[in-house]
């Protein structure tokens, strides 16, 4: 029973599949191969819009590369308190940026909004000695399982554009977050008035993929050099062509995060059956929070499940001494028999 990550699984049998396809003969290399240039154009068929994609091996690559294009050293991106890029990444986005600063704003649920930003804005009163706002990043789904809407991204872009910002979404789970919306690619991305992101592929069946989308055109022109000096353009470009391939083909990168939603609304149902436990924010992807009586959590812990204590920050005052705040997440290949033992476990009390 492990609902410590979706990192924990492993690679989708098509996925693993179309690796093999591809591992025989020879093929040019560094992008030149058809794998990798399929690859984006499968990208625009998905999005439904011209746009840039490059591929690379992690999301910490794709994260911090993606804002270099957004903001010179002294720039400034805000983001929630607890997102990837401001406590995941060891700095990672500094170093891509030139030392850019990743501004975290305190909002619910793993969310920030639009107010938040304009207030923050507000401040920026000193000239050049403050950072330069250059602009926001958005994860998606959140830290905490919640997503943002269409409307919600939306309303941060008719913010920030007049304002000369752009917008950068951390798509590390972006498809849970389609899947749990039931909108379109297009509706939460270029359409709401994003920029570029990340588009996470590794939490979601592939083995490392993730790509730098580009739908501001003009973000991606010196890209190709940013890649390649952040040593993400690989020899053997074709593997991650392959993955992105058959991630996307039949729309199974949808039907993945589908089954770990689903799952994951199982699991929050079972997890509060029996009144002892509580879950104070939506589950709205792949990731259950979860609030347990500290005598329940040490025995599941004993048990041998796998989840993790969470940061009790992320509720503020909403949690007593006696009590745990705990993550589960859910995998597109977690067996749901083992959600199933699991809740049995829960219902002993």
């Amino acid at each position: 029973m492990n609902f410590a990550s979706d990192n924990v699984y492993g690679v989708h049998p098509k996925i693993l599949a179309a690796l093999g396809e591809v591992n025989g003969g020879t093929a040019p290399s560094y992008g030149g191969d058809d794998q990798t240039q399929r690859a984006e154009e499968k990208l625009k068929e998905v999005f439904g819009c011209d746009l840039r994609a490059f591929l690379v091996t992690s999301g910490t690559a794709a994260n911090g590369l993606a804002l270099s294009t957004m903001t010179p050293g002294f720039g400034a991106i805000f983001c929630n308190s607890e997102a990837h890029i401001a406590v995941d990444e060891c700095n990672s986005p500094e170093f891509f940026t030139g030392g850019a600063k990743i501004i975290g704003l305190h909002g619910p649920a793993g969310k920030i909004t639009p107010a938040q930003v304009e207030k923050a804005l507000k401040g920026f009163i000193r000239g050049e000695h403050d950072p330069k706002p250059k602009g926001v990043s958005l994860t998606n789904a959140s830290e905490l399982g919640t997503v943002y809407s269409p409307a919600e991204v939306k309303a941060f872009s008719d913010l920030i554009r007049p304002k000369g910002m752009k917008l950068h979404m951390d798509g590390a789970r972006f498809a849970n977050a389609v899947a749990g919306l039931g909108c379109t690619p297009a509706e939460l991305t270029w359409k709401s008035g994003v920029d570029v992101m990340s588009f996470g592929a590794t939490k979601n069946g592939a083995m490392m993929l993730e790509a730098v989308v580009f739908f501001d055109l003009n973000l991606a022109e010196d890209f190709a050099y940013r890649r390649m000096r952040g040593g993400q353009l690989l020899s053997k470009s074709r593997y991650l062509g392959a993955q992105m391939l058959a991630y996307l083909e039949g729309g199974l990168w949808l039907e993945n995060a589908k089954r770990a939603n689903t799952l994951a609304k199982k699991l929050a149902k079972g997890l509060t059956a029996g009144g002892k436990v509580r879950i104070p924010n939506p589950v709205e992807a792949n990731e259950v929070f979860a609030v347990l009586p500290k005598a329940m959590f040490d025995r599941l812990q004993a048990s041998g499940a796998k989840f993790y204590d969470w940061m009790p920050d992320s509720l503020g005052d909403g949690i007593s001494d006696g009590e745990v705040f705990s993550r589960f997440v859910l995998s597109f290949a977690t067996p749901e028999e083992e959600v199933d033992a699991f809740v049995k476990l829960v219902a002993q009390g």
